[in-house]
């Protein structure tokens, strides 16, 4: 199944949930099983995919230690403008509160015995509580009791320990490797079942709630649109302030490859213009080459901010409010289990359960999500696109590499397009579509392609 089609079939899901739980409220509270059960098959992904992933994003990158201080400096600044993108998220999820006022009561037996199950993974009070329980006494009881912070230890040093031995551990970081396709395949599988969660979900939350969810979602596009809006505007400001670059310029080499990420809201599709639009701009392409693809593991700008906006969120709907300490700590897990996500479409939900489940927060409340998950996958996919277009600038400045004749003549062939463009409109001759001239037709058909 396409992706679009799958995207169709899932607004239709929300629809037909919204109608059943309207006009037939009593069936519509016996439906929550299906959202159980898609929500507990999105849970059996998240420990092999987050261990598969995280392994090979770390240790696979042997060519950050042939790059030398490049890559060190790269994997700096992403984390850098990760963070910055976090607190942007967490700002406004506490500032704006778009899931408060609206509290979903997912009152099912299941939802009840998988909360339950959660509130034992840990229940420190202190962040020095939580500090020590990151660290598994055993990394097979973490993966089955779904404990995402132990698993993301154990998978950094597990990383760690990899490019320590070097060769001899090539046949495993392959086997993960292998692992983590696996994953990813089996996750498109998982999500083909959306539409039937979507329904199932929508169905019980307006059975119980009503209407007003429709406020929510609004609500919740707005707040999280002008976020992504506000973080492209503070990295642009600063990285053509400190790399003396003209904004206008810059945002010009990125828009076609930007425009591509955002209506189809798949970073694949717009990686390739991009990489070319930042060598014309000025960048070298072993700077290109290397900070694109890695930024797509470690530098998902887009992805964070949305997931630490939705974790606030989730935790909104059902009455549940975070603390600073359990804030603080959902960054630093965001911070770990957002790299590599970028490709695989909803695959960000898996992290977001993941997220849920570390804080106690009913991962039911997701199921709300996934019905406008495609409008905000659109943001989130540009923002990711953007950042790493801006990342291979700023490298490339801090290296001194960049190249401003290049920018210069990129620059000035746009400005000869457009003044060509325009003499030529202003200097042919008067025709129609309807009857005009024969000697006219090639000026015309010249103007209108």
């Amino acid at each position: 199944m396409g992706k679009s089609r799958l995207t169709l079939y899932i607004f239709i899901a929300l629809i037909l949930g919204i109608l059943t739980g309207w006009f037939f409220p009593e069936s519509g509270l016996k439906l929550h099983a299906l959202a159980d059960a898609f929500l507990r098959m999105v849970k059996m992904i998240i420990a092999p995919l987050l261990f598969s992933t995280l392994v090979v994003g770390i240790a696979g990158h042997g060519n950050i230690k042939q790059l030398g201080k490049i890559g060190v400096k790269t994997i700096i600044y992403f984390e850098i403008v990760t963070t910055i993108a976090l607190f942007i998220g967490l700002f406004a999820g506490n500032y704006f509160k778009p899931g408060e006022g609206f509290t979903v009561d997912f009152a099912s037996a299941e939802s009840m015995k998988s909360l339950a199950n959660m509130q034992h993974m840990h229940v420190s009070t202190s962040l020095t509580d939580t500090l020590v329980h990151m660290f598994p006494t055993s990394v097979i009881e973490a993966m089955s009791k779904g404990d995402i912070l132990q698993v993301v230890v154990f998978s950094v040093f597990f990383a760690i320990a990899i490019c320590a031995v070097g060769d001899k551990a090539k046949p495993v970081l392959n086997m993960l490797d292998s692992l983590s396709k696996i994953m990813f395949k089996f996750t498109e599988y998982v999500m083909l079942f959306a539409p039937i969660g979507v329904f199932g979900a929508m169905a019980y939350t307006i059975s119980l709630n009503g209407l007003d969810i429709l406020l929510v979602y609004a609500k919740l596009i707005v707040v999280l649109y002008g976020a992504l809006i506000l973080f492209l505007a503070i990295v642009l400001f600063a990285v053509c302030r400190i790399c003396n670059i003209p904004m206008l310029a810059l945002i010009k080499a990125i828009q076609e490859p930007a425009l591509i990420a955002f209506s189809t809201a798949t970073s694949e599709a717009a990686l390739p213009k991009a990489m070319e639009q930042m060598e014309k701009f000025g960048v070298p392409k072993n700077i290109v080459g290397f900070v694109m693809p890695t930024g797509y593991t470690f530098n998902l700008d887009g992805s964070t901010l949305y997931l630490s906006l939705a974790v606030l969120f989730s935790a909104q709907v059902v009455g549940l409010d975070l603390t600073l300490e359990q804030q603080i700590m959902m960054m630093l897990t965001l911070m770990l289990t957002s790299k590599g996500i970028a490709g695989v479409p909803r695959v960000s939900l898996v992290v977001l359960i993941a997220a849920l489940s570390s804080f106690n927060i009913p991962v039911i409340g997701v199921a709300i999500l996934l019905g406008i998950d495609q409008i905000l996958d659109m943001g989130r996919t540009t923002v990711n696109l953007v950042g790493n277009c801006v990342a291979t600038t700023v490298i490339a400045k801090w290296e001194n590499m960049f190249d401003y004749e290049k920018m210069n003549e990129y620059i000035d062939s746009n400005k000869v397009e457009k003044k060509s463009f325009v003499k030529e409109i202003v200097h042919s001759e008067p025709s129609y579509p309807s009857g005009y001239a024969d000697d006219n037709q090639e000026n015309f058909e010249s103007i209108t392609k």
